[in-house]
């Protein structure tokens, strides 16, 4: 069995394995390391929940997500409910600031817009809508406002992945201001997140482009 037709079972045994995944509609297909995902699913929740599983199959180098969201008709929301819902559901969540995320809605795609310290208040935004009925994607364009102190931030991401198991020799850290560029290797997809989510964690970081390569 060549590698290829191994990696896609692997894959399709792993949405079998995931229960937030009904992998009957979603079709895979992998070609030296990448996994296209296609098919359909009855919400986002489940489309981001193939994509991560696909994401830490041993193997997967990359994922391509064309999965698209088919909402049954009870499931179907106007958009003026949906943005009321996503309104509501941000104002009683604790990690994202106060009125600073604005919320549009159009044809059940939510798309978010504003100014936070964080970029874990970013990611809170964008979990709070998710599972809203109605909602078949989440486009976060929140942005993370610049401080001051972002000078020893190369080296403050150095420090935190050394913390971590990674060897430093195996991923360089680039900055300018406070956009952040990794490059190099790692050993899994796990590995990649993980290290993004370091670099994410520095004080004045406003941009991460992970360009690690699992090899």
């Amino acid at each position: 069995m060549s590698q290829d037709r191994q990696l896609q079972e692997a894959v399709l045994a792993e949405f079998i394995w995931e229960p937030s995944v009904n992998g009957g509609h979603i079709g895979v297909t992998a070609k030296d390391g990448i996994v296209t995902l296609t098919g359909h699913v009855e919400n986002y929740l489940e489309k981001r929940a193939a994509e991560k599983a696909a994401a830490r199959v041993k193997g997967v180098k990359a994922v391509v997500e064309e999965i698209k969201v088919e909402l049954h008709s009870s499931m179907r929301r106007t958009d003026e409910d949906i943005a009321r819902a996503a309104v509501d559901r941000l104002a009683w969540e604790v990690t994202v600031p106060r009125d600073k995320v604005k919320v549009k809605v159009e044809g059940g795609l939510v798309t978010l817009t504003g100014q936070v310290e964080w970029h874990y208040q970013q990611v809170a935004a964008e979990r709070s809508v998710r599972g809203l009925m109605g909602v078949i994607g989440v486009f976060n364009q929140t942005t993370i406002k610049p401080r001051a102190d972002a000078i020893n931030i190369g080296h403050s991401i150095d420090q935190a992945l050394h913390r971590s198991w990674f060897d430093p020799k195996t991923i360089t850290v680039s900055t300018q201001g406070g956009k952040v560029k990794l490059t190099g290797t790692v050993e899994t997809p796990g590995d990649r997140l993980v290290a993004g989510a370091t670099a994410w964690g520095a004080v004045g970081a406003t941009d991460v482009e992970n360009d690690l390569i699992v090899a």
